[in-house]
């Protein structure tokens, strides 16, 4: 049976680091991680939300044909919700007493995905699936990197990783759904054959 450790907190020495630290705001001395290189990759998380929220915001605008609406509804949706990450992220950054880089230039640079337009409405799904594979194994190396450095930035991404993964199923179940050119893909032999049976 193992034997229970007390909980032992030195509070006064707690209370004299918190007050002589004061300006720097939730940047206290039990943060572990690399505070420069951990704004570096927010930076580039950053950029790559801001990148698929445009992507996103064009395919809403841009999506053409009979599936569209229901499309350029699930478009609009993950425009927001990378929004939403944008917004988490930048925040964060600030927390850690840095600079969310919102400037347009070099944001293309900064991002892991890419602005891809796509042609058409299969072209659009597919460009988006892409990019949320790569903000998928982006997250991942992220969040391996800061392990438990810092946990309130882990619980961040890992929450962000778990929405991108879902935004990567509804891609691929669009794609499922669709056949070469956006039109309803047509059903296999096997099911026309069990159709005509009934």
């Amino acid at each position: 049976m193992a034997k229970s450790k007390p909980f032992v907190s030195d509070i006064e020495n707690i209370r004299k680091r918190a007050r002589k630290d004061i300006d720097k705001g939730a940047m206290t001395a039990g943060y572990s991680a690399d505070r420069t290189t951990v704004v570096k990759l927010l930076n580039h998380a950053l950029a790559t939300e801001i990148v698929c929220v445009l992507r996103y915001k064009y395919h809403y605008y841009m999506a053409s044909g009979i599936n569209s609406q229901a499309i350029k509804g699930e478009f609009l949706q993950h425009a927001n919700e990378e929004q939403g990450h944008a917004d988490l992220i930048a925040e964060r950054i600030t927390q850690l007493d840095g600079k969310p880089n919102l400037s347009p230039e070099g944001l293309l640079s900064r991002s892991h995905a890419d602005y891809a337009e796509g042609d058409d409405l299969v072209d659009m799904i597919k460009e988006d699936l892409v990019a949320e594979r790569i903000a998928i194994d982006s997250y991942r190396e992220m969040i391996d990197y800061i392990g438990s450095d810092d946990p309130t930035t882990r619980r961040m991404l890992e929450g962000i990783l778990a929405m991108e993964e879902e935004h990567a199923e509804d891609m691929n179940t669009l794609l499922e759904q669709l056949g070469k050119k956006g039109e309803p893909a047509k059903p296999s032999p096997a099911r026309k054959a069990v159709g005509k049976r009934s």
